[in-house]
């Protein structure tokens, strides 16, 4: 039997997240896993003046930017209900997206990344790379790519539906 403990799903708050969260949630539930889920704020500080410059409001920001990733992540994980799984949500900053995903999933012990994809060109993956791909080859568990709008598996119970009719 698979045993999966935690799963994390690495959102950007797009449409393609919205699916991996979808499918995080229900493979959380069927496993009875916790489920991370993790939103990576780009440094401002680096991307933008660069490492040897320094302006006095970029600690604002940066601190700005945080603030409204975690009222982003809560506003997306509210379970009215309670009826889904326990979720631990977490915001990193980091210069690199794939690199910090990664870096959680090994300090947490996840069992499975689920994480969105946006499915873009070759020219436009080779112009500027995927955080997807990156993280499929360089996680340390396995990654479950979901690409919006993709064939939908995760469905609602069939009493549910039957119950609305």
């Amino acid at each position: 039997m698979i045993a999966i403990k935690n799963i994390l799903v690495a959102t950007d708050f797009g449409e393609a997240s919205d699916s991996a969260l979808s499918y995080g949630r229900e493979l959380a539930g069927r496993f009875g896993a916790t489920l991370h889920v993790l939103n990576v704020v780009e440094n401002f500080y680096v991307t933008t003046f660069g490492a040897e410059t320094y302006a006095a409001i970029v600690p604002e920001m940066q601190k700005e930017l945080e603030d409204s990733a975690r009222k982003r992540l809560e506003e997306l994980l509210i379970d009215s209900d309670g009826s889904g799984p326990k979720t631990r949500p977490a915001v990193m900053t980091s210069g690199s997206p794939a690199y910090a995903i990664i870096d959680y999933a090994r300090e947490y012990n996840i069992d499975l990344i689920v994480m969105g994809t946006h499915g873009r060109g070759a020219l436009a993956h080779l112009m500027m790379g995927s955080v997807a791909e990156r993280v499929v080859r360089l996680a340390p568990c396995p990654v479950l790519t979901v690409r919006h709008p993709e064939h939908e598996f995760v469905r609602p119970d069939t009493l549910a539906v039957t119950a609305r009719a």
